[in-house]
C-alpha cells in the first residue's frame, strides 16, 4: 500500500531530489539529475522497484517531524518501548558527486534500528550486484553504482529475500542490503550513500567528509539563503518554505526550474492522469521570475533567465512549451508497464509529449519574462532584441492558428482565450521593450496586432450568457485561466468584464478549492480527451485569491489564500492538486507551480491590504 502523497518530504542537493516518506524511507530518486532514471521507485510500485528505509526496527511512521528552520534538513522522531531516536536526512549541495546523509541519533534508552538498502536502477527494474569492500558496499548495474558506508560499527547482512537469488546464479546478486545497529541516549551513528559511475574504481569522494561537517555546512548553506528573503510580511513561514522548495526544484549547473521531482504521481488515483514533470515549463517562466525578484533572489533569477534565453534559441516555429533540464527539447515519453503505479494509477510515464504540441502562450510567457527583467534592471544583450524579433514575426503569422493551451489537452485544438490573451501579452511587452530600449521599427505592425488579438478576445471570448470570459471561442465552458486577465494587464480589475468573470468562477467552486475547468460528469473531459476526473487546481485556487484581490474583495482574497495554506502537508509542501472530498494532494509533488502562486499571492496580498 502507498503511503499518502502528503506523506512525503522533500531533500535535494539542487540537481536532483528525493522523496522521504514518514516511515523514514526514501521511495523515489532518480540519479544523478532530476530527469536521470530512478533507482528508488517504490512510490510508483512496490517494495520490489527499489527503497531505503531507516527505522526503528518493527516501527511505523515516525511521531514526528519538521524540517530544521530555514533548511532542507530533516528531522523524523521514532518513540518506541525501549527508547527514543532521532533520524536526520539531508543531501549536501551538489560539489562533486550526489549523496545522501542520514544521520541516527540515541535520545533516550536504547533502540535496535534498521536501514534496509534495495536499489532497484534503470526506473526500478535491474536488480545490482552488490559486493563488500572495506568501511563500505558497493552495489553496480550498468553504468550506474551506489556506495554505502558508515561511520560505526554494526551488523551487514543480505535482505531475507535474498538467499534465492545468491544461490540461482551469483552470490553478488542481491534482494537488498540489511544494517542492523542500536543506538543509545547520546549515541549517534552516520550512513552515507553516494552515486557515482560505476567504472570509477575507487570509493567516490564524498565517502570521506564527516557526516557532521556535511550537516553544518548544509544547514549554513540553507540558513544564509534562506536570510536573503525580503518577504516580511504575515505569511513569512509559507513564503520561506515555498522558496526553499522552489530553490530545492532548481538545477544548479543552469539555473533551469523543474516543474516537480516526480512522474505518475496521479491528478486521479487509479486513473491514466499520469505525467512526468521532472522538466522545466515556460507556462511558469515569467511567474518564477516575478516571484525569485520580489523575493530578493536576483542570481536565480538571473540564472533562470539565462537557462531560457538557451533553450528558446533556434527556429521561432520550434517553440516548445517545455524542455529538459539542459535545454535539450527531446523528451519522448514511454510507458513503464514494469511498474504497478501509484495506488494502481496507470500508466507510468517517462518523458512529456507536450514538448512536441503547439503551445501558442509560451512566446506571452518568454517575451513577458524578457520585459519583466529589463524593468528589473537585468541587462538585455543585444543579440535577445533579434529573438523577440524573431518570435513576433511568427506570431504574427500565426496568432489565429488553434492550439493545445496552457493545460496541453491531449484532443483537437482548439481556439482558446488564454492563448489569445497571451498573444496579445506578446505584442504588448514587445512594444514596450522597444520604447525602453529605442528599437521602434516595427511597433507599427506589433500594435496593430495587439490591436487585433484584444478586439477578437473581447468579441469571441466573452459570453454574455455567462457574464464571463470563457474557454475557447464558441464556447460557454468556464476556464480558471480567465482569472489572470487582470494580472497580465489585458483588461484593468476595475473593468466590468473582468468584476463579472470573477463572480462567475464561483462556477468553477469544489468546496472552497478552484477546478481548472468543469467536468463534464461522465468521467471525462471534453476538452482534454484524457479519461478521469482530476481534484482542484492549487495554482488556480491562488489565482482566484489574487483576483479577488485585486477586485476589492480582500476578506474573501485573505480566506481563500488561508484555506491553500491549510491544505499543505506537516512540512509545508504542496502538490499540483487538492481533493477535498477525500481530503488529499493529487499530482506531482512538490509542485514548483504551486509554490510559485504561494508567494505570489502572499505579495499580492500584502500589497493590497488584506
Amino acid at each position: 500500500m502507498n503511503a499518502r502523497i502528503e506523506d512525503y518530504a522533500l531533500i535535494s542537493d539542487l540537481e536532483t531530489a528525493a522523496m522521504l516518506g514518514r516511515d523514514g524511507s526514501i521511495d523515489w530518486l532518480c540519479l544523478p539529475r532530476f530527469d536521470s532514471p530512478a533507482c528508488f521507485a517504490a512510490l510508483l510500485g512496490t517494495a520490489d522497484n527499489g527503497f531505503w528505509r531507516i527505522s526503528p526496527v518493527g516501527a511505523g511512521p515516525c511521531a514526528q517531524r519538521a524540517y530544521r528552520q530555514d533548511t532542507l534538513v530533516m528531522d523524523s522522531h521514532w518513540e518506541c518501548a525501549t527508547g527514543a531516536v532521532r533520524v536526520t536526512d539531508f543531501m549536501p549541495p551538489r560539489a562533486e558527486l550526489p549523496c545522501i546523509v542520514r544521520v541516527v541519533e540515541g535520545l533516550s534508552g536504547a533502540v535496535a534500528m534498521r536501514s534496509e538498502l534495495r536499489p532497484r536502477f534503470n526506473q526500478g527494474r535491474v536488480m545490482p550486484w552488490v559486493r563488500a569492500q572495506e568501511h563500505c558496499t558497493v552495489a553496480v548495474a550498468g553504468p550506474d553504482s551506489l556506495w554505502l558506508s558508515a561511520d560505526g560499527p554494526m551488523e551487514i547482512r543480505a535482505g531475507a529475500d535474498s538467499t534465492a537469488h545468491e544461490t540461482a546464479t551469483d552470490p553478488g546478486i542481491r534482494d537488498s542490503t540489511v544494517l542492523d545497529f542500536t543506538v543509545s541516549a547520546g549515541q549517534r551513528l552516520a550512513l552515507q550513500l553516494v552515486w557515482a559511475p560505476s567504472h570509477l574504481p575507487e570509493p567516490p569522494e564524498p565517502l570521506r567528509v564527516p557526516a557532521e561537517t556535511a550537516l553544518k555546512a548544509t544547514g549554513d548553506f540553507w540558513r544564509n539563503w534562506t536570510a536573503q528573503c525580503r518577504y516580511q510580511g504575515p505569511w513569512r513561514e509559507a513564503v520561506t518554505r515555498s522558496l526553499i522548495t522552489l530553490k530545492a526544484l532548481t538545477y544548479a549547473p543552469t539555473g533551469g526550474v523543474v516543474a516537480a521531482p516526480t512522474t505518475s504521481l496521479p491528478e486521479c488515483v487509479g486513473g491514466e492522469r499520469n505525467w512526468d514533470h521532472r522538466f522545466c515549463w515556460l507556462h511558469d517562466s515569467t511567474l518564477t521570475l516575478s516571484a525569485l525578484l520580489r523575493s530578493g533572489y536576483r542570481d536565480e533569477a538571473t540564472a533562470w533567465l539565462d537557462w531560457l534565453v538557451r533553450a528558446v534559441a533556434g527556429d521561432p516555429a520550434g517553440l516548445q512549451a517545455v524542455y529538459g533540464v539542459e535545454g535539450q527539447r527531446l523528451l519522448p515519453e514511454a510507458e513503464a508497464p514494469w511498474l504497478a503505479g501509484y495506488e494502481g494509477s496507470r500508466p507510468v510515464r517517462f518523458g512529456n509529449a507536450a514538448a512536441h504540441q503547439l503551445q501558442l502562450d509560451v512566446y506571452g510567457e518568454v517575451l513577458d519574462t524578457l520585459y519583466l527583467s529589463l524593468r528589473a534592471g537585468i541587462p538585455m544583450q543585444p543579440r535577445l532584441w533579434s529573438l523577440v524579433e524573431s518570435l513576433m514575426s511568427h506570431l504574427r503569422d500565426h496568432w489565429r492558428e488553434p492550439d493545445q493551451g496552457l493545460w496541453e489537452v491531449r484532443g483537437a485544438g482548439q481556439q482558446f482565450v488564454h492563448s489569445k490573451v497571451m498573444a496579445w501579452v506578446a505584442a504588448d511587452r514587445a512594444l514596450r521593450m522597444g520604447e525602453m530600449l529605442g528599437r521602434n521599427g516595427s511597433a507599427g505592425e506589433w500594435r496593430a496586432m495587439r490591436d487585433a488579438v484584444h478586439r477578437e478576445v473581447c468579441r469571441e471570448g466573452w459570453d454574455d450568457g455567462r457574464r464571463s470570459f470563457v474557454q475557447s471561442y464558441g464556447s460557454s465552458a468556464l476556464d480558471a485561466s480567465a482569472l489572470l486577465i487582470p494580472k497580465v494587464g489585458f483588461l484593468p480589475a476595475d473593468d466590468a468584464r473582468v468584476r463579472d468573470t470573477v463572480r462567475a468562477m464561483r462556477a468553477l467552486d469544489h468546496h472552497g478549492f478552484v477546478r481548472r475547468y468543469a467536468h463534464d460528469g461522465r468521467g471525462t473531459h471534453s476538452v482534454d480527451g484524457v479519461r478521469g476526473s482530476e481534484g482542484t487546481f492549487v495554482a488556480c485556487s491562488l489565482w482566484y485569491a489574487d483576483a479577488l484581490a485585486a477586485t476589492g474583495r480582500l476578506r474573501q482574497a485573505r480566506e481563500t489564500f488561508e484555506r491553500v495554506l491549510d491544505v499543505r502537508n506537516d512540512v509545508g509542501l504542496l502538490a499540483e492538486q487538492w481533493d477535498p472530498d477525500s481530503r488529499r494532494q493529487l499530482g506531482n509533488a512538490p509542485q514548483a507551480f504551486s509554490h510559485i502562486a504561494l508567494v505570489e499571492t502572499a505579495f499580492a496580498l500584502q500589497e493590497a491590504g488584506a
